[in-house]
């Protein structure tokens, strides 16, 4: 049985004084630590089966899942231009200061990835290693722009029954073999209820990040930030149906980082939801492997 299968939330103070949400799997003193970071308009429940098998008992690891600002418990920001990288990335910092989280092998999903890959390069020894979840420096435009097609834009269901069925219409080409109850489970982690109205669990307000974004123009690579990934062990996981992460990015990442593990989860899209026992035991099994090698390798970044 997994201890502590819902986690506990601890709340932590960004450097602008915003109350920030972390949720914390396993014991805070373990000495091993994963953390995970969510998408654009997502929150630390999408990693809820994913921590609590990564801390259950034995395993002697603390896995921490961040709601960003304006996401999930986390509080909203009264300027919406501040859900911006610059700010997320220094919330992230803060709240691994603050928990004493590093190193730590992170699990970005979609702008968590590129999270993990901002701070590699502003601070690389704080990473053991990365899990890239259908994220790399190359983002397509068909990808981007339904995601602004929806983010904000949702409507409003009377019921989480009509929140999944919402959810269905959106994402079925994504994700063709998800059950009745998966989709009725995603509309929990989708939707809340805030008096007597079922809402978004993100600020609605976020579509304001993607305003004034030129599809018709290329968005500027990440390599040089996928560059700082160059020492520690990375894992990149791509959706078959992904609209975001081409096969062809995934290609070129793996010729510019030879060790890198690569995973194609079958049936689904962006982004795959870490949630079946076979990637998750894929998961789990990288993890242990960034523990386990020697510090001093860990480190090694510092002189390279």
């Amino acid at each position: 049985m997994l201890a502590d299968p819902a986690g506990r939330s601890i709340f932590i103070s960004a450097p602008d004084g915003l109350k920030l949400h972390a949720r914390c799997y396993g014991p805070r003193s373990a000495g091993r630590t994963v953390v995970c970071l969510p998408g654009l308009a997502r929150t630390a429940a999408d990693f809820e089966t994913l921590a609590a098998a990564l801390a259950a008992p034995g395993e002697a690891r603390c896995v921490i899942a961040l709601d960003y600002r304006g996401r999930g418990l986390s509080d909203y920001d009264r300027d919406p231009a501040k859900y911006n990288f610059h700010v997320e990335l220094a919330d992230l910092q803060a709240v691994l200061t603050a928990l004493d989280a590093l190193p730590a092998v992170f699990v970005g999903t979609s702008r968590g990835g590129i999270l993990t890959m901002l701070l590699a390069a502003l601070r690389p020894t704080a990473l053991a290693g990365a899990v890239l979840n259908d994220i790399g420096p190359v983002l397509e435009p068909k990808g981007l722009m339904r995601i602004k097609g929806y983010v904000g834009k949702l409507p409003e269901p009377r019921s989480f029954g009509e929140g999944a069925e919402i959810l269905r219409r959106l994402f079925d080409a994504q994700f063709p073999k998800l059950t009745g109850e998966d989709w009725l489970n995603a509309a929990h982690r989708t939707f809340k209820e805030a008096n007597g109205r079922l809402v978004t669990t993100y600020d609605p307000a976020l579509a304001k990040t993607m305003e004034g974004v030129d599809f018709e123009k290329p968005m500027p690579p990440l390599w040089k930030e996928f560059e700082a990934l160059r020492h520690v062990p990375l894992m990149t996981i791509r959706g078959e149906h992904s609209d975001l992460l081409a096969a062809e990015t995934v290609d070129a990442m793996a010729q510019r980082h030879a060790g890198m593990e690569r995973l194609e989860v079958a049936d689904q899209g962006h982004a795959p939801l870490l949630a079946e026992p076979e990637v998750i035991a894929r998961i789990a099994t990288f993890v242990a492997g960034c523990e386990a090698r020697p510090r001093a390798a860990q480190f090694a970044v510092a002189a390279g």
